[in-house]
């Protein structure tokens, strides 16, 4: 077995805050794993600390989150190794009014000869009118189902083609 190469080494002002953090009743569970780590890696701890292995299994997390949870403590410090920086996720693909678009389609009086809108018909339509440039009937069907529009729900038993 390899030594450690990012030792913990909690003070006691540390370590009674990442106490007081894993009693606390609302924090993200990421954020409670994290000060867990660091509690059970903590080398000023009575019984010592704990191998990455026996921490992973204690918490049910990977060898390479007790890792990196460490590194980050030693290289970063311990507001950086309990909390996740931002993550920045995709854009959306439709802004606001966009979606607004659709949705105003979807309540509108469908083409003429039909009884009603289908998603594909809705996307054809907004390409069309240059509401966005391309658009997928399920893209469609996803955007209006987040406005809770009545033909999205599972109830509905209306079908997508």
């Amino acid at each position: 077995m390899r030594a450690k190469k990012h030792i913990v080494k909690l003070s006691e002002k540390q370590r009674r805050r990442l106490k007081r953090l894993s009693k606390r009743g609302k924090v993200l569970a990421r954020t409670l794993n994290h000060a867990r780590i660091l509690l059970l890696a903590d080398e000023n701890r009575p019984k010592g600390s704990m191998t990455d292995a026996e921490i992973s299994e204690i918490l049910s997390t990977s060898q390479p989150t007790v890792v990196r949870v460490r590194k980050r403590f030693v290289t970063e410090g311990l507001d950086a190794a309990i909390t996740d920086k931002p993550r920045s996720g995709r854009p959306p693909k439709f802004s606001g009014k966009q979606r607004a678009e659709i949705t105003a389609l979807a309540c509108s009086q469908p083409l003429k000869g039909r009884n009603r809108w289908s998603m594909r018909l809705m996307a054809d339509r907004l390409v069309q009118l240059e509401f966005v440039d391309n658009i997928s009937h399920q893209t469609v069907f996803n955007v209006l189902k987040k406005t809770n529009f009545p033909r999205t729900s599972k109830s509905s038993g209306v079908s997508e083609s």
